[in-house]
């Protein structure tokens, strides 16, 4: 039940994988839930697919637009539309074992001496490990140059200088100083951590569920990066909201359970027990919050995060600035063939997109 309110709620679990795409295909035919809960990065195009979410803005009030942190709620603005409250926050970040790194580096200089120091490739050791071919993680390097995947407009920019100098950078982590594992796989660098082979990871806080009982691990702020002026690693930030349906026939009490959703109350059962990162920003001055390790440090690198677009164009980036990461990774094409191939790829999947509206 919803505090004060007498609403009754009946939740509905959907494996994630397919989860998107029963909201696209239920809701504008009436069907599905009141409520759902999702990331930023499918609502441009729920909202240009028409009768998927509902815009809140009329239900809105001052005093919950001032409750949540920096960056949030415009992660729920589409074209200066608000269609969500948002619920937490996710972002990858450093993350170390205390026996292999005593202090952890602050800058790529002294990270890549570290990593140095850690690896023997001969023995399966490396100082860092994390999914570099996966075009999520390496956004926080391509982000640090001042990269991007779109301009305004949203016009694409997979080949803007800044992302091959972040691909390059890349590179010279891979086979110069050759601190990182071949052919990274989410599992690889789990396996690798746990093992006590890997002594740095880029990750998230999904990745802490996974880390071995016996490993002794840390959280720091990602990097600063020497090579981009000393700018620091930007992550993409993943923010879930909760949404009112189009389709719902009780959308003023959806409101109020979205509302109660993303308060101060509810963000502090969320973030005590269920350790997820709240976007109400009160809930961070309470001791329980403040004093958990894992919940400050998410809490500081979200000041350097930046929030993943959520155009309608983003759903055609992924597969060729993927195709791009792996190419270039596998050293089948330079940085500026790859990103040219995978800026013409978008820009015919978008003017197809645009014209299939």
């Amino acid at each position: 039940r919803v505090a004060a309110k007498g609403i009754e709620v009946t939740t509905l679990a959907v494996p994630h994988d397919a989860y998107a795409d029963k909201i696209t295909a239920a809701v504008p035919r009436g069907k599905g839930p009141d409520v759902f809960i999702f990331a930023q990065d499918r609502l441009g195009g729920w909202v240009e697919g028409g009768v998927t979410v509902e815009p809140i803005g009329f239900f809105l009030d001052d005093q919950t637009r001032s409750q949540f942190l920096p960056n949030m709620l415009e992660a729920m603005t589409y074209r200066d539309t608000v269609y969500g409250l948002p619920l937490n926050y996710k972002s990858i970040t450093l993350i170390y074992n205390k026996k292999l790194v005593a202090t952890p580096p602050k800058t790529s200089g002294e990270l890549v001496k570290l990593a140095k120091r850690l690896t023997d490739a001969a023995a399966g050791r490396f100082g860092l490990a994390y999914a570099y071919n996966d075009f999520y993680y390496h956004a926080a390097l391509q982000n640090a140059f001042g990269g991007r995947a779109f301009d305004p407009g949203p016009k694409p920019v997979l080949n803007a200088p800044q992302n091959v100098a972040a691909m390059k950078l890349l590179l010279k982590w891979m086979s110069q100083d050759a601190i990182l594992p071949a052919e990274p796989s989410t599992a690889l660098v789990t396996s690798l951590f746990n093992e006590g082979k890997a002594a740095m990871v880029f990750s998230g806080p999904w990745f802490l569920g996974e880390i071995a009982p016996g490993i002794d691990y840390g959280l720091a702020l990602l990097p600063t990066i020497d090579e981009a002026g000393g700018k620091p690693m930007r992550p993409w930030l993943t923010i879930e909201g909760v949404y009112v349906s189009a389709s719902s026939k009780q959308k003023e009490a959806a409101y109020e359970l979205a509302k109660y959703l993303a308060s101060e109350e509810a963000g502090l059962v969320l973030a005590v027990e269920g350790r997820q990162l709240h976007t109400n920003k009160t809930v961070y001055t309470h001791k329980a919050v403040a004093d958990d390790p894992v919940l400050a440090a998410f809490r500081r690198q979200l000041d350097t995060a930046t929030p993943m677009p959520n155009f309608a164009e983003m759903t055609v980036m992924w597969s060729p600035a993927t195709t791009a990461m792996n190419t270039i990774v596998r050293g089948a094409a330079t940085p500026e063939v790859a990103l040219d191939r995978a800026q013409r790829t978008v820009e015919k999947d978008i003017a197809a997109l645009r014209k299939g509206r």
